[in-house]
């Protein structure tokens, strides 16, 4: 299957609005790669990596020096001109750029450099921004951002030979006995973690078990298989059917609400390789 031509009416409605930011390539005129989701810049490159576009097209290479633009030598990514830098901004752009086909590049190892460096002791990341106040739950580190951390750091060498990473990976499946939201930001999972959505924008059960599909110390856990056994269950004839996209996005033939999607089947299909 050739996504950019089944997709063709989705991708032309994509492309068609990489200026309603107000700036080019979905972003604003001051560079913020993040505002306007999921027609944000960050976002559109997501849904362009799934669409079947690699750093071959001439729009992800524009995409990506737009991005790195951004870049600061310590390794993190300043997503907007002013405000503070928090970690799950670097880790969003790390993830996107790895998706792009950039994981290689000098800078997007500088940023991996900078990210265990600043990894908590719990195994994941976290922003000192409360939002929701500070209690006890603000004592834990984001998991949604960790969970985008170990995604990008899937595409590397790092994968399964450290244990920085199998720390992160406990610190998720810790989460999913503890259930309730923890995090300055207070991700849980509950009723609506447990939609199936696509494409991997939030913090959700599909997301949870396809990345963490990849690390060896998830794989036989019987806290992951739990999570496993409920994603199978979503299943309809084989393929996965999206039931919370992006509400901007409950129409496009890829992601259509309640809809059976080949490029989600296909993400299913890789968690089970992964799995031998």
């Amino acid at each position: 299957m050739d996504p950019k031509e089944k997709y063709k009416d989705d991708i032309a409605l994509i492309l068609s609005r990489i200026g309603h930011n107000g700036g080019g390539l979905w972003t604003t005129n001051d560079k913020k790669i993040c505002k306007g989701s999921p027609f944000s810049t960050r976002d559109v490159a997501l849904m362009l990596s799934e669409l079947g576009f690699t750093k071959n097209d001439l729009i992800i290479q524009d995409i990506a020096n737009l991005i790195f633009s951004i870049w600061k030598p310590d390794g993190r990514f300043k997503i907007s001109p002013s405000g503070a830098i928090y970690p799950c901004h670097t880790i969003g752009v790390v993830r996107v750029l790895c998706y792009l086909g950039y994981s290689e590049d000098n800078r997007i190892k500088k940023a991996f450099e900078h990210l265990l460096e600043t990894q908590q002791p719990d195994g994941g990341w976290i922003c000192n921004k409360f939002s929701f106040g500070k209690g006890p739950e603000t004592n834990y580190s984001n998991p949604g951002p960790t969970l985008e951390a170990l995604d990008a750091f899937r595409f590397t060498d790092l994968i399964n030979n450290d244990k920085r990473l199998d720390q992160a990976v406990d610190f998720l499946l810790r989460h999913w006995e503890i259930k309730k939201p923890i995090g300055p930001c207070h991700y849980g999972i509950g009723s609506l973690f447990m939609k199936t959505e696509f494409p991997f924008f939030r913090y959700n059960l599909f997301y949870y078990c396809y990345t963490l599909s990849f690390f060896k110390k998830a794989q036989n856990d019987e806290r992951f298989n739990e999570a496993l056994f409920l994603l199978k269950n979503k299943l309809v004839n084989g393929e996965m059917i999206i039931e919370n996209p992006n509400r901007h996005l409950a129409e496009m033939d890829f992601c259509r609400k309640g809809q059976q999607s080949k490029l989600a089947t296909i993400k299913f299909d890789d968690l089970v390789r992964n799995l031998g």
